[in-house]
């Protein structure tokens, strides 16, 4: 994210309200990570991935909040069988 975004973002923390960049980079972050967990799966010939687990973090490079922000998915590949 850019300074720009975390500076707004900083302004809506002390007036409240939602920041819709910091949203959209999210489901940005969170649709590129499911396309890689599907990409994944199909290299290993699974037909589809269950359980789904999406986590959110944050490592803060100042005491400020700021700092990078990141999403993981991870799942499990599975093999249907034929009907």
């Amino acid at each position: 994210m850019n300074i720009f975004r975390d500076i707004a973002n900083s302004f809506r923390d002390l007036v409240g309200g939602r920041a819709d960049s910091s949203q959209k980079a999210l489901k940005e972050a969170r649709l590129a990570c499911l396309d890689e967990l599907r990409r994944e799966a199909a290299a290993l010939g699974a037909d589809a991935v269950i359980a789904v687990d999406l986590d959110y973090n944050q490592l803060s490079t100042s005491g400020s909040g700021g700092g990078i922000l990141f999403v993981a998915a991870s799942g499990t590949a599975v093999k249907l069988a034929p009907l």
